[in-house]
């Protein structure tokens, strides 16, 4: 009766090792919606309990741990290591963020706008960038999650480039001009709610917030997709549209970034 027991406590153990350390991972890389029930449902809730803290509380401690306080790019370099090798998160990522990096480079915002702080890692790969006297302005709507982004925003010493604020996008948009005497932005990143890509799109149209030639790179349009955004802004004869190619962050998923062009 014992060596039957221990035989089938030997093949469970065996049988969980090759879930978790093949079969879960090998299915996670090629999947989109399996990656983001692994990652963003099972795994972090699991992580949560056993640590008694959140993935963004993890994330700063391993920037702080890691990174150079006052440099970006080591403070980028820290989240995608932590990334690839702890723990997966739902950042732009090295891979779609090079695109970003491109597209902000050659856009050179002089005010740009994030819809969707998160964390601050697409926040501070765009502050870095951008050129003196630049304004940059994230909108967060969780709370939790701007706490721990202003805190690796300073780490990175770019608080005084980037102007975060909590609250809903569809609230915020309309006292932008308002509140920090914007005119217009020349860049806009989504990568908040999916399902607020077109709504919040069309509210900085009919704010006036667009001017000919505002750039608006939209990530995760493939994974977990954005087509209604895709539909409206390949269709529209106030846009020009490109699709770059890339995979979600930190697999081999497919997904990829949507730059449109306002043409006024």
């Amino acid at each position: 009766m014992l060596w039957s027991l221990l035989a089938v406590l030997v093949v469970s153990a065996a049988v969980l090792y090759v879930l978790y350390h093949w079969l879960i991972p090998t299915a996670v890389q090629s999947s989109g919606w399996l990656a983001l029930l692994w990652h963003d449902v099972i795994l972090e809730r699991v992580l949560n309990i056993m640590t008694g803290s959140s993935r963004p509380q993890r994330m700063l401690k391993a920037v702080q741990k890691n990174a150079t306080k006052g440099d970006p790019q080591s403070v980028i370099s820290a989240i995608d290591y932590y990334c690839r090798h702890k723990e997966w998160a739902m950042n732009v990522g090295d891979d779609k963020g090079l695109i970003l990096d491109s597209v902000l480079t050659e856009v050179n915002p002089s005010t740009a706008l994030e819809l969707g702080t998160y964390c601050g890692y697409s926040t501070v790969r765009i502050a870095r960038l951008l050129s003196p006297g630049s304004k940059l302005i994230t909108v967060e709507f969780n709370p939790a999650f701007a706490e721990v982004a202003r805190q690796i925003i300073a780490y990175a010493g770019l608080q005084d480039k980037v102007t975060l604020v909590e609250g809903p996008s569809g609230d915020l948009i309309p006292k932008m001009k308002e509140r920090f005497g914007i005119k217009y932005f020349d860049f806009v990143f989504l990568d908040h709610w999916k399902d607020r890509y077109v709504p919040d799109t069309k509210l900085l149209e009919d704010c006036g917030l667009l001017k000919k030639g505002t750039v608006l790179l939209a990530d995760n349009v493939i994974c977990p997709g954005a087509p209604e955004y895709l539909k409206y802004v390949r269709n529209s004869p106030r846009y020009e549209s490109r699709y770059y190619k890339s995979n979600l962050e930190y697999t081999k998923v497919e997904d990829g970034l949507e730059k449109s062009v306002f043409l006024g």
